[in-house]
């Protein structure tokens, strides 16, 4: 009958994509190291007078390793710990962190206050790499949605930062020049765990839109090695206009790549994985 071969076919089709196509690192466990086996290691971060929480996700091996730090989005419910273990599998230290006022960290939430937490965070770990195997002069900053904004501000003034991967990020200097009925109907849909109001997150982005725009970093962007994702969820354009204003400002080191998903890539999760992965080891 000529369905058992057509059936024989496909079962000896390969369940995933070729190992040419998907970082092994994706779908294969390391061997793992009984002297310098993998863990986590609980993180309480100095920041702004308080202590913010996070998390470190510790390959097998003796080390140092590299370190990703990953900051989440507004308000974080979208995390990316997929993402903080499959670098791990690869022999990356991932880092998340919540900032103040979000997911338990002490303090109030304010937009200010995300980058000055992530600087911590780069901090603390340069500070203290020997207790997690890391290597101070090797880190790496992910941000997702509005971490991609605190990633930007982040290695804006940190040139010592190996690079920075911006995932579907916003300019929240365009979200402020919005009329605030719409902002503030943006915040009270993103505010989950968040230690502020609406009102205070509205006002806020809307007061300092000047400074928390991205394009008067395009000088400073320039100097960094970054990798711009972007989504069909409506800001492409303004990472477009991020992006042009680096190239002008002469930035060679920027990568860029569109995927038509939505703002958390919640169909191509195995894609943002080896698109960062691919882009890491270029660093």
């Amino acid at each position: 009958m000529r369905i058992l071969p057509l059936l024989a076919a496909l079962l000896a089709m390969p369940a995933v994509l070729p190992a040419q196509q998907v970082p092994p690192a994706l779908y294969t466990d390391p061997a793992p190291d009984k002297a310098h086996p993998a863990g986590m290691t609980v993180l309480h971060v100095p920041s702004g007078g308080v202590t913010i929480n996070g998390i470190a996700y510790r390959p097998g091996g003796a080390g140092p390793h590299p370190v990703v730090i990953i900051a989440h989005g507004l308000p974080g419910n979208e995390k990316n710990l997929d993402l903080a273990q499959a670098l791990r599998r690869a022999g990356w230290i991932a880092v998340t962190f919540n900032y103040r006022g979000s997911w338990g960290s002490a303090g109030t939430f304010r937009f200010a206050h995300n980058p000055e937490d992530a600087a911590a965070v780069v901090a603390w770990v340069r500070r203290n790499a020997a207790s997690i195997g890391a290597d101070p002069s090797r880190i790496a900053l992910i941000g997702h949605s509005m971490g991609g904004w605190v990633a930007a501000k982040t290695i804006a003034r940190d040139p010592g930062l190996l690079g920075a991967a911006l995932i579907s990020a916003p300019d929240l200097g365009a979200v402020g020049a919005q009329p605030r009925a719409a902002v503030q109907a943006l915040m009270a849909d993103n505010r989950e765990t968040l230690a502020a109001t609406a009102d205070e997150m509205a006002d806020e982005v809307i007061a300092h839109a000047a400074r928390f725009a991205l394009t008067p970093d395009a000088p400073a962007l320039a100097k960094a090695r970054l990798l711009v994702l972007t989504s069909d969820d409506g800001l492409a354009p303004g990472m477009d206009a991020l992006v042009g204003a680096i190239r002008r400002a002469g930035g060679l080191q920027v990568k860029t790549r569109h995927v038509a998903t939505d703002h958390g890539w919640s169909d191509h999760r195995i894609a943002l994985q080896a698109a960062i992965m691919d882009w890491l080891a270029t660093l």
